[in-house]
C-alpha cells in the first residue's frame, strides 16, 4: 500500500444560504482565497493562518505570477491552508514572569496580584515572541463541485473546522456541515465485528480499538491482530465495548481507518493504481496523485456513507 496525497478526511456537506445549492467558479474561489493569501508571522504575532498554492506551496503575497490558490484536476478542486504558529515552551514563560515579578516586588515592595500576575504574563510573552521559533502545518482542502462535498485533509476535528471556518469566511455564501449517517459508526462497526462480516464493497482488517461506556472507561486496542476471534465478539457482544476506530479496505483498493466520529484515517492506497506515469515529479506527479486520490475516495466516500444506512436527512 502506498500513501495517498490526502492522509485523513474530515467530509463536509456544502450548501448556499437557507440550505439552497452554492455555486462559485475556481475563479471566484480565488478572488475569495487572494484575501487571505498567507504571510508569516509578524514579530509579535503569535498565528498566522492563510491559503497558499496547492501545487507550490507558500508564495509571497503580492508576488507576480504567484501560483493559482485553487487547482482543478479532472473537475475536483484543490486548496491548501497554511497555518504557522510561534513556539513558546511554557518554562520559558514561567521563568520570565517570575523575573518580572521580582522586578515589580523590589519597586513596590509588594507581591504582584493575581491581576497583575495576569498582565506580567502577557508582558512576558510580547517580548519573547520575537525571539521564538515557529512551526507550520498544512491542511488540503479538496472540493468536489458536483458531490456537494468538501473534505479537509485533518488528523482533528478542531484542526479541520479551524480550516472550513476559515474557508467559510472567505467565500461569500458558501455554508458547511458535517456529513452525519442514519446509521452511526460506532453501531455499525459494532455489528461488522460481532457479525465477523463487513458491508459489501469492504473488508474488516487487522486493527481496532475499543471503548466501555462507563464510569471506567477501558480500553482494549488491536494491532496487526484478526478481529473475526471469539474474544473480539465478547468484548463486543458481553462486555460492553463499542469500537472506536476500525481498520477497513475498501475494494481491496484503499485502506483506512474509521472512527466513531465518522473520520477516515490512515489512508493508503494499492500500490497498483501507480502506474509509471504517476511517479513522475512536478506538476506530472502532482497531476497523477491528485487524479488518483479524488478518483479514488469520490467513489469510496459514497459507498461508506451507504453502508452506514445514507446520509442523515437535515431536519
Amino acid at each position: 500500500m502506498a500513501l495517498l496525497m490526502f492522509k485523513n478526511l474530515v467530509v463536509y456537506r456544502v450548501s448556499g444560504a437557507a440550505d439552497e445549492p452554492w455555486a462559485a467558479t475556481p475563479a471566484e474561489i480565488e478572488a475569495g482565497l487572494a484575501k487571505a493569501r498567507f504571510l508569516p508571522c509578524a514579530a509579535t504575532q503569535p498565528v498566522s493562518a492563510g491559503w497558499i498554492s496547492p501545487r507550490h506551496g507558500e508564495q509571497a503575497a503580492g508576488e507576480p505570477g504567484a501560483a493559482p490558490l485553487v487547482e482543478s484536476i479532472g473537475g475536483q478542486w484543490l486548496m491548501r491552508l497554511m497555518v504557522e504558529q510561534k513556539v513558546l515552551p511554557s518554562a520559558v514563560v514561567k521563568r520570565r514572569v517570575e523575573e518580572l515579578a521580582k522586578q515589580a516586588e523590589a519597586a513596590t515592595g509588594r507581591k504582584p496580584g493575581k491581576r497583575q500576575a495576569k498582565e506580567l504574563k502577557e508582558e512576558a510573552v510580547l517580548a519573547l515572541l520575537p525571539q521564538a521559533f515557529t512551526k507550520q502545518a498544512s491542511v488540503n482542502i479538496w472540493l468536489d463541485p458536483k458531490a456537494a462535498l468538501l473534505m479537509v485533509d485533518a488528523g482533528s476535528a478542531k484542526r479541520a473546522e479551524e480550516a472550513a471556518t476559515m474557508l467559510v469566511k472567505c467565500l461569500d455564501g458558501l455554508a458547511l456541515r458535517l456529513v452525519q449517517t442514519t446509521l452511526s459508526p460506532a453501531a455499525a462497526m459494532t455489528a461488522w465485528l460481532a457479525e465477523g462480516e463487513a458491508p459489501s464493497g469492504f473488508s474488516v482488517d487487522r486493527e481496532c480499538e475499543l471503548k466501555s461506556a462507563d464510569e471506567m472507561k477501558s480500553v482494549v486496542r488491536y494491532a496487526r491482530h484478526p478481529l473475526d476471534t471469539d474474544e473480539v465478539r465478547a468484548h463486543v457482544l458481553t462486555g460492553g465495548k463499542q469500537p472506536t476506530r476500525l481498520a477497513l479496505t475498501w475494494k481491496g483498493r484503499v485502506s483506512f481507518v474509521l472512527t466513531d466520529a465518522l473520520q477516515i484515517k490512515k489512508l493508503s492506497v494499492d500500490d497498483g493504481l501507480f502506474d509509471a506515469g504517476s511517479r513522475h515529479a512536478g506538476d506530472e506527479g502532482f497531476d497523477a496523485d491528485a487524479a488518483i486520490a479524488t478518483g479514488e475516495l469520490r467513489q469510496l466516500i459514497p459507498d461508506l456513507v451507504n453502508a452506514l444506512d445514507g446520509e442523515l436527512a437535515q431536519a
